[in-house]
């Protein structure tokens, strides 16, 4: 049984970094120029560091949620005449997780629209 999950989960997990990649680069067509080769890779790029760079930040943001959850309902049911001091550790907690994705999306959006190493690269 273990194993079976453990390769549907990792024919699952292949699949979506297949496909991640293929569409970042598949989607580009319309905003590279066709004529440069440089800027053309250089915007793939920055397609496929924007996509790594939010996709690790959720993966993140959502272990670090799971685990404060995890850690609350744990206590919760250990000590349940603490739980308004162990929910607001928890709310605190889970907002700074949420946080990191925050942080993740905005380096993403400066890759793709505000890329400052774009003088350095394309001249």
């Amino acid at each position: 049984m273990l194993k079976k999950l453990g390769k549907k989960f990792w024919a699952t997990t292949i699949t979506i970094v297949i496909l991640a990649a293929s569409s970042s680069v598949g989607l580009a067509a319309e905003v590279i120029p066709a004529a440069d080769s440089a800027k053309a890779n250089f915007a793939v790029g920055a397609m496929i560091a924007a996509g790594l760079a939010i996709g690790i930040g959720a993966v993140g943001a959502g272990l670090g949620i799971g685990t404060a959850a995890s850690g609350a309902c744990q206590a919760v049911g250990r000590n349940p005449g603490v739980q308004g001091k162990i929910m607001m550790t928890m709310l605190v907690g889970m907002a700074m997780a949420e946080s990191i994705a925050i942080y993740a999306l905005v380096v993403s959006l400066v890759l793709l629209f505000a890329n400052p190493y774009t003088r350095y690269f394309l001249g």
